[in-house]
């Protein structure tokens, strides 16, 4: 199946941030675009608006009259979120036509296209996000599919000036969640992390570690792999193709940075990849993590012939991606910042960069696990990695595709927490909870829906902040 026979695009899950990230490429190149979910969300409000027709009612006299009539033309791109029981799905099933996965279609677009892939257990929206913007700000015809919504774009597609399909530089996230990043055709890749994650896939770390040699061993034998110094560490040497490849990270010998300085609303550092440096670089998305992830979307700009004012230019303008070390409130007196850390080193990195920032205030910490299986896989690494705060308050675990596991909850992470403080808390009774704490620096993080209480943490900081202007 090539895109030059189909004319309409159905999605199922088209809400999911994957999957509306592609409806809005097909609807920006000319397809008729379609879908199904299961809830309205500010999301799919905004597909709406950009001419996508969408149901939330799962049944076969929702679909489009233009599907129905020419299932030979239709493309139904489904995600394996769907219940086996769907009516739409099982319909589409039943009557033969074309359905792909998400990650088949990411599949066709990167063998289509010059793509650049992102993998990595985490890291991957940012330095993805990074790459594209950097591109697009130079002027470089870019289509990014991304994880999380730029707060430059307030989008999860990034879109340069339409041009050739041969000029077209697309970066796409490649998730290893699933083994989806196998389906992916990279002429660059880079590899951000390989930390053990999503075991209730892979089992056990050696199997993760053989996932990305099998995704590095996918890149085009003429492109190049720039690799996280860690994740290198674990990456056998002798296993890896023989391609082009660059080392990056903090303290590397390759592409390093120096004179990092942690600013109470940035990171200020010098770029150094051995033969170039660039002095003074300033980001405005704080973290020694966002650093290095900077770091390589730094060089491959320069690979992509960007001038170094043009580096400058990209990097000071970005302004990040939601819910990715999002600073809400930064006064004197109250800070609050909320991130999508779900694994033991995301909430290691973030704590430390907001210990950096902000050294001699209280820091509260607000963590919602995400999934019962990663709880119970990475108990003591949690525990240890929150240790990090002053104040730890717990919500239960968002339980997203899985069932609950018995004895796994949020209570089991509390007695190898070292904070000063501990306490578990019902999500509903947070903000009356907070309303009674005396607070400085409030960070909330998970990849649940601990988003929801974004918007009413944030009103009570600031009139706490309003109340000591009086």
């Amino acid at each position: 199946m090539s895109f030059e026979t189909i004319h309409s695009v159905h999605f199922l899950g088209i809400g999911g941030i994957g999957m509306s990230a592609l409806a809005r490429w097909f609807r920006h190149e000319g397809f008729a675009v379609s879908g199904y979910d299961r809830t309205p969300s500010p999301l799919t409000d905004e597909l709406i608006k950009e001419g996508m027709t969408l149901t939330f009612e799962d049944s076969i006299a929702t679909i489009p009259q233009a599907i129905l009539n020419d299932p030979a033309t239709s493309l139904i791109i489904w995600t394996p979120a769907m219940p086996k029981d769907s009516a739409q799905l099982n319909f589409f099933l039943e009557k033969g036509f074309q359905l792909k996965k998400r990650s088949e279609v990411l599949g066709m677009v990167t063998s289509a296209f010059y793509t650049i892939a992102v993998a990595g257990t985490h890291g991957k929206t940012t330095t993805s996000s990074l790459i594209a913007h950097l591109l697009k700000d130079a002027g470089k015809p870019v289509a990014a599919f991304l994880g999380g919504i730029t707060q430059n774009y307030q989008s999860n597609l990034i879109l340069g000036e339409k041009t050739s399909k041969e000029k077209t530089l697309v970066v796409v996230e490649a998730d290893e969640f699933d083994r989806s990043f196998l389906r992916l055709h990279p002429n660059e890749a880079v590899v951000t992390s390989a930390d053990p994650d999503h075991l209730d896939i892979y089992g056990d770390e050696s199997t993760i570690i053989e996932g990305f040699l099998d995704f590095i061993h996918l890149i085009d034998k003429k492109g190049k792999l720039y690799i996280q110094q860690k994740a290198a560490l674990k990456l056998e040497e002798s296993k890896m193709p023989a391609i082009k490849s660059q080392e990056y990270g903090l303290r590397s010998s390759g592409i390093r940075a120096e004179n990092i300085q942690a600013k109470s609303g940035s990171f200020a550092f010098d770029y150094s990849d051995g033969k170039r440096t660039i002095k003074g670089l300033e980001l405005f998305i704080p973290g020694f993590h966002n650093v290095e992830n900077a770091l390589v979307a730094i060089a491959i700009g320069l690979d992509h012939q960007l001038s170094e004012e043009q580096i400058r230019k990209g990097l000071s303008s970005f302004k990040g991606v939601k819910r990715r070390f999002e600073i809400h409130v930064n006064t004197s007196n109250h800070v609050y910042i909320d991130d999508y850390a779900h694994h033991p080193e995301e909430i290691r990195a973030c704590l430390s960069s907001v210990r950096a920032m902000f050294p001699m205030k209280k820091l509260t910490v607000i963590f919602q696990p995400h999934l019962f299986s990663r709880t119970r896989d990475f108990a003591a690494g949690f525990s240890e990695s929150l240790s990090l705060a002053d104040e730890v308050i717990l919500l239960e675990i968002y339980p997203a595709r899985e069932l609950p596991i018995p004895g796994v909850n949020s209570e089991m992470l509390l007695e190898g927490i070292q904070a000063r403080k501990k306490t578990l808390v019902a999500k509903a009774d947070l903000i009356k909870y907070l309303e009674n704490l005396n607070t400085e620096v409030v960070v909330t993080l998970g990849a649940g829906d601990i988003d929801r209480l974004v918007p009413g943490i944030t009103a009570l900081i600031n009139e706490r902040t309003k109340r000591l202007a009086l």
